[in-house]
């Protein structure tokens, strides 16, 4: 099995270097070291030096340079929405305080499926619905990153 040995970040990849793709949940975009199989067939071992959060677009360096595109999966997850902006922000920040991976967008706060934070979210005027789609939460400010 050929090791993926670390990640470049979607703005440099080019696809046409790409020799396969991996389909990941949020949970699954986390890791450090995981066997993978790609949907063309190849299997890889994840073998990255730390944790790192994978995204959407990224792609995994294999030992002998080529790559594999990274994909974020449709996953279960919980739609809040809110009647306005004021409100939404509001909300936001309940969900923040309880320190749960958030995607925050326009018209809507995703959130992995949880029956309390849904209640808390419609007790405080908000609608909650089921949806699937890819989950890419805030990292957060305090997130590890290298600069270089």
């Amino acid at each position: 099995m050929i090791r993926a040995v670390s990640v470049l970040r979607r703005a440099a990849v080019r696809p046409e270097r790409t020799v396969d793709v991996v389909t990941l949940d949020h949970e699954g975009r986390q890791r450090r070291r995981i066997a993978l199989a790609c949907e063309g067939g190849l299997d890889v071992l994840l073998d990255l030096e730390k944790p790192m959060a994978l995204e959407d677009g990224d792609a995994l360096t294999l030992e002998d340079g080529r790559l594999v595109l990274v994909r974020a999966a449709a996953q279960p997850l919980l739609a809040i929405t809110a009647a306005s902006p004021l409100r939404l922000a509001r909300l936001a920040w309940h969900v923040g305080n309880r320190h749960t991976p958030a995607e925050i967008r326009e018209d809507a706060i995703y959130i992995e499926p949880d029956h309390v934070l849904a209640d808390m979210a419609r007790g405080l005027g908000a609608t909650v619905t089921e949806v699937t789609r890819p989950f890419t939460p805030e990292r957060g400010a305090y997130h590890a990153h290298g600069h270089g």
